[in-house]
């Protein structure tokens, strides 16, 4: 009963010991203790990770950690990895990451010799003979079988010579907690890294080159922006023939453009506030810009420019995200794959459905253009600000070819019969979206050399939001009444 009572009784961790070797980077404390905080059915547990640098041993960081089934009943921090670059332990119980241990498990494996006492002195002549032939016979199998599995391995190592992965990786613990979406190239999941959350994209090894473009786009000069998704690293997870590709970006709460509107309507300044600032990052994206401090940014065209590509911070700037099949223009250099058709159908351009690209940069960064006068529409489509009913959120086209068009319905409703989203006629009552409705209308013009470019969106809707805020006389007696409350664009709006 003694034993029962202890598997019952499991110790539960409230807090643990707490250190970072990085704080004045990070801003936090040094050291001290930290309290656990986690979900009622979930178990917490300490850990502890550490550098033995030549025998010395430098602690990098110490704390809390969430559920994790290797930490199960472990009352001792112990490492069992053998010789890690960074080692790490966790353990369940307050505490219990005061001290750590490492202790690797190996099985030696032993070979005993000992005096035979066999009797015969003489083995059956059948046992020589098949000796003698069987044993040249596995030996050459197994040379075989080496050689596929190198060539197997070597074929398959994702992240080859000229993909070293990410420094910040190998330091810190990530821990997956729960998948938050799934798209074409895998999932991406919600995960921990020490006390942040962040977001992984787990490939699986048959999309290694959508993983290792979005890689290369991340890791070009000037990629570092406000609008744009922020890049953390790369990592290869597992071995052989079951490898996962991971990509590890900021985690944002708010999820994808898409599912934010499926949730929630807009009032007209967030609208603007979203839009300006999806604008602002595919301007920067689109641009080519020399003489940045980490080098040459070249012009990048997404190719996949949708509402579920674009993510929402907590005060609702957007961020671009998903750069997959993204294409870099640098001058002198090839494009690379300019597989046309490539892309979402339902926000496919009419010159990608009917495969009649110019494969110039200006034509990729039109048909993003394309796109991006969909989404505008989806965010109108969720807007308050006019004087009638919000729709339930819908995708674009979704009233003409449903959820799941087929390349062909596609082809039918925007190349032949022209066909685009529907602009209501109680938006036509709003000043403002008067304003939004011709963007809309000259981003997704049938004719791709009319077509707006990014920055020019951007200024409109800083205008847009300018005029809206002017009350002209005819409108007092209407604005009067819904001055009280008024919504203040965001900080990061600039007006």
């Amino acid at each position: 009963t003694r034993e029962s009572c202890a598997i019952l009784g499991r110790s539960e961790t409230q807090e643990c010991v707490y250190y970072n070797s990085s704080w004045e980077k990070e801003r936090t404390n040094r050291s001290g203790i930290e309290p656990c905080y986690g979900d009622k059915d979930k178990r917490l547990h300490c850990f502890a990770t550490w550098k033995n640098t030549s025998g010395t041993i430098e602690i990098v960081k110490q704390g809390c950690w969430l559920d994790d089934v290797n930490c199960y009943d472990s009352s001792e921090c112990v490492e069992t990895k053998e010789s890690p670059d960074v080692f790490f332990c966790c353990c369940e119980g307050n505490m219990c990451n005061a001290k750590f241990l490492y202790s690797p498990d190996t099985q030696a494996v032993q070979s005993k010799s000992s005096p035979t006492s066999n009797p015969f002195t003489q083995k059956p002549q059948l046992f020589n003979t098949l000796l003698y032939s069987l044993v040249p016979i596995m030996g050459i199998a197994a040379i075989v079988l080496f050689a596929f599995w190198m060539y197997r391995h070597h074929k398959l190592d994702p992240l080859g010579p000229h993909t070293p992965p990410s420094p910040i990786m190998g330091q810190k613990p990530l821990q997956l907690i729960e998948i938050k979406a799934r798209g074409r190239f895998g999932c991406v999941w919600k995960a921990q890294l020490l006390n942040d959350y962040v977001a992984v994209k787990v490939f699986p090894i048959q999309d290694k080159l959508s993983w290792q473009n979005e890689y290369e786009i991340y890791s070009l000069s000037g990629m570092k922006h406000e609008n744009l998704l922020h890049f953390i690293g790369v990592e290869k997870r597992g071995n052989n023939m079951d490898i996962d590709l991971w990509l590890i970006t900021a985690y944002h709460d708010n999820g994808s453009l898409t599912d934010y509107l499926k949730a929630n309507v807009v009032s007209w300044n967030e609208l603007c506030h979203i839009s300006q600032t999806l604008a602002r990052g595919l301007a920067y994206l689109h641009e080519d810009i020399p003489g940045l401090k980490d080098g040459h940014k070249p012009a990048i065209a997404h190719r996949d420019m949708k509402s579920k590509n674009v993510l929402l911070k907590t005060n609702l700037t957007a961020c671009i995200a998903d750069f997959g099949l993204a294409l870099k223009f640098e001058a002198g250099k090839s494009a690379g794959d300019t597989h046309g058709q490539v892309g979402t159908r339902r926000y496919m351009a009419p010159e990608v459905l009917e495969g009649a690209i110019n494969f110039q940069r200006d034509s990729f960064l039109r048909i993003d253009m394309y796109a991006m006068g969909l989404v505008l529409w989806e965010l109108a489509a969720r807007c308050t600000a006019a004087d009638g009913p919000v729709d339930e959120y819908t995708l674009p086209f979704e009233e003409e070819v449903g959820q799941h068009p087929s390349l062909e319905d596609m082809q039918e409703v925007v190349v032949h019969k022209k066909l685009r989203p529907c602009l209501r006629e109680c938006w036509q009552k709003h000043t403002g979206l008067v304003m939004l409705c011709e963007t809309i209308e000259e981003c997704w013009d049938h004719e791709a050399e009319a077509r707006l470019s990014a920055g020019c969106v951007e200024e409109r809707i800083i205008q847009m939001q300018r005029q809206t805020n002017i009350i002209a006389p005819e409108e007092i007696v209407t604005v009067v009444t819904m001055v009280t409350n008024v919504d203040f664009p965001p900080k990061e709006s600039s007006l």
